[in-house]
């Protein structure tokens, strides 16, 4: 985060909160619910352990308080995380463990765990290595093939989104404590940001092999 990005006396978390209510706004949520938890941090940092972090929350307990959002919506598809969080940071995994427990309390059927499509990222970042595009930071050491998303021949479902990559962006943008201009998120060319990001993938258990849907709301 920038030095002096918050205001006097404000705290990190009160920013966020802001901030993800801005982003609601820009992508047109109807409804937005915090379930009260802290935010833990990456993976290993000493903020893992705090009280009240969601990385320590009972994963029965906060799928109770999401699935009785899911019952008052009534919803008919819920989208969570992936088991590795995409990138392993330890929020991003528990909304995953408490998302597939919250739609079986409620009785969601359709549940698409959201993934990145991990050859489509390495051939994206090989692609803007040999272009010698000029980038104002440095790319991401997507470690080994374990580190981050998925397989695509394990993921089931592709959303294209390319047509609202300005919407996408500026929700992204809307989180300016946590993602620069200057970064992977927003500092790519347009034409290798829609490699990255003009498309969503999902895994939808019982669907597959291979990607079989484009729809999440087919047929509702």
């Amino acid at each position: 985060m920038p030095t002096g990005f918050l205001a006097d006396g404000e705290r990190l978390w009160q920013r966020r909160v802001v901030e993800t209510r801005a982003c609601a706004d820009i992508l047109g949520v109807a409804r937005l619910e915090f379930l009260g938890y802290v935010d833990s941090g990456m993976m290993g940092e000493p903020t893992n352990e705090e009280p009240g972090s969601f990385w320590t929350a009972s994963v029965e307990e906060a799928a109770q308080r999401l699935a009785e959002i899911l019952l008052d919506e009534q919803a008919d598809v819920l989208t969570c995380y992936d088991s590795k969080g995409s990138y392993g940071h330890p929020d991003h995994i528990q909304v995953h463990r408490v998302g597939l427990r919250a739609a079986e309390i409620a009785g969601t059927q359709r549940v698409f765990q959201n993934t990145m499509n991990r050859e489509r990222v390495t051939r994206t970042m090989r692609a803007i290595r040999d272009s010698g595009v000029s980038l104002d930071f440095e790319l991401p050491d997507t470690g080994g093939p374990e580190d981050f998303g998925t397989a695509e021949a394990d993921i089931t479902a592709a959303v294209d989104v390319s047509s609202y990559l300005d919407y996408k962006q500026a929700a992204m943008r809307a989180h300016a404590s946590q993602v620069s201009e200057k970064s992977f998120f927003l500092g790519l060319p347009t034409e290798f940001a829609r490699q990255i990001w003009g498309t969503e993938y999902f895994i939808r258990d019982g669907q597959g092999p291979g990607i079989t849907e484009t729809d999440l709301l087919a047929g509702l």
